[in-house]
């Protein structure tokens, strides 16, 4: 795919590397969306990638003392989902983050690169569109300030230009007499685009509106805004009646398309389910927050590792880490991290089901986090601290949840398997003991063919316990 791969650490280098290398760069972060574009076909030309991931200070959420909120260019989804200060100020964003992908794919995911991809199905785009945000984009030649308002220019086109990176995302923080939700709709729990997403924020004065917000995704080529519905609430109550007025008038503003995830009409009728439950969530007395208060991230504590500004080629040596051992690659740099593993360091537990970060069974652990190794360049293994599912266990001991997996006969056909342990061993190290939703929240992003969730759950849950369900009902414990 690529044939250069440089690992930045500053701005300033990244933004250099963009004028020499020219359009036949791009700068990655999370390259989820990347790597599934070049490998289809569907991104071409594409020689040099530019990982900002190691520049210190960009994955950062600040309120200034402006009132704005600030979000780096490497804050991830995840960040997104646990920062209290989103939760407090910008609900409807942590709301949207925490809807995306699975949790190996938000640890990865930013939300600068979602913007950038600019896919009308993006679902952080709406409430940073309905919040009044701005990106703000630097070259060698200075820097602008664009209203996300004025970013998007058409289907998956924007106003950046090739010597350009997205260094802030900037907001107003919400006062506390305004409220925001979102909403979408899918076709599956996670791991789905949305057919339909909405996002509305009600600035209140007493218990009437002084000023509503209501966007749109999906519907359109690029977000919209439902204009006649936010001003037909402008100086009213959130009554059931004025909602489903507002709901139909939102309706009327959509022109959604037929494709393979709904039919225009559906969408259609699915835009007055969604402006009817985001205005519902805003009317109420407490507001729903519709994310946990301690989600699950799959994250531990070890720091990524510093790595010097080196430009990879296919004749230079990727140094890395993989279960505590030092291995060194002469091969595999144009490869996802997945198959360097596999094809170049022979470690084949870990399993290629879909490539597209749909499965799960390609999770490892990438400086601490879980992430799918199909959808990570294997350039970013130079420096890092890998563990695959051939590391998990420890001194010839088995992991408490690969005994729990073999008790319990979680193991059906097994391809799945590695993935399952990999999520359920990193949520161990977040709960001693998961809830049984905990659990169902940690493998969202793993699949199994083989339907076997029911014994994947026992076992995840008695492995936090510490016993089989058998040892427990023999000990009169209730499961």
């Amino acid at each position: 795919m690529w044939t250069n791969y440089i690992n930045a650490t500053s701005v300033g280098e990244a933004l250099q590397a963009l004028v020499e290398h020219g359009s036949k760069a791009r700068i990655v972060a999370g390259a989820t969306d990347l790597i599934l574009e070049m490998e289809l076909g569907v991104r071409k030309g594409i020689e040099t990638l530019i990982d900002v991931t190691r520049i210190p200070g960009l994955g950062k959420i600040t309120l200034g003392k402006d009132g704005v909120i600030h979000l780096g260019p490497l804050v991830t989804h995840n960040d997104c989902a646990a920062s209290d200060l989103l939760r407090k100020r910008a609900l409807l964003l942590a709301q949207a983050a925490w809807q995306v992908g699975a949790p190996q794919i938000r640890n990865r995911s930013t939300v600068a690169g979602n913007l950038i991809t600019a896919s009308p199905a993006n679902d952080t785009i709406p409430p940073l569109m309905a919040l009044g945000a701005s990106v703000v984009l630097r070259s060698v030649q200075g820097e602008r300030s664009v209203p996300l308002a004025e970013f998007y220019t058409g289907l998956r086109k924007t106003v950046m230009q090739p010597d350009e990176m997205l260094v802030d995302i900037n907001f107003p923080a919400l006062p506390k007499s305004a409220r925001g939700a979102f909403m979408r709709v899918t076709l599956r729990r996670a791991q789905a685009i949305s057919v339909v997403n909405a996002a509305a924020i009600a600035y209140f004065s007493g218990e009437k509106i002084k000023q509503a917000v209501i966007t749109l995704g999906a519907v359109a080529p690029i977000i919209i805004h439902a204009k006649e519905a936010e001003d037909f609430l402008a100086g009213k109550k959130l009554t059931a009646k004025n909602i489903a007025r507002a709901s139909e008038l939102a309706q009327q503003a959509a022109k959604p398309i037929d494709d393979i995830r709904g039919s225009a009409a559906y969408r259609s009728e699915m835009v007055k389910v969604a402006v009817t439950q985001v205005l519902a969530d805003l009317a109420a007395k407490k507001q729903p927050l519709r994310i946990p208060e301690n989600p699950i991230l799959l994250v531990g504590n070890k720091p990524s590792k510093k790595v010097s500004t080196t430009q990879l080629s296919n004749y230079q040596t990727i140094e890395t880490t993989i279960n505590g051992k030092h291995y060194s690659f002469a091969s595999g740099h144009d490869k996802t991290l997945l198959r360097l593993l596999r094809e170049e360091a022979l470690l084949i537990g870990t399993k290629e089901g879909c490539a597209e970060g749909e499965c799960g069974a390609c999770t490892v652990f990438l400086d601490g986090k879980a992430v799918m190794s199909c959808l990570v360049p294997a350039p970013r293994a130079h420096g890092a601290e890998i563990v695959t599912i051939e590391g998990l266990s420890q001194n010839g001991r088995l992991h408490p949840v690969q005994e729990s997996f073999i008790k319990e006969g979680a193991v059906q056909c097994g391809y799945c398997t590695p993935g399952f342990l990999m999520s359920a061993a990193k949520l161990l190290e977040e709960r001693k003991q998961p809830t049984r939703d905990e659990a169902r929240e940690a493998v969202a992003g793993n699949l199994c063919r083989c339907t076997g969730y029911y014994k994947i759950l026992d076992a995840i849950e008695q492995a936090g316990k510490g016993q089989s369900p058998s040892r427990a009902r023999r000990s009169g414990v209730k499961t």
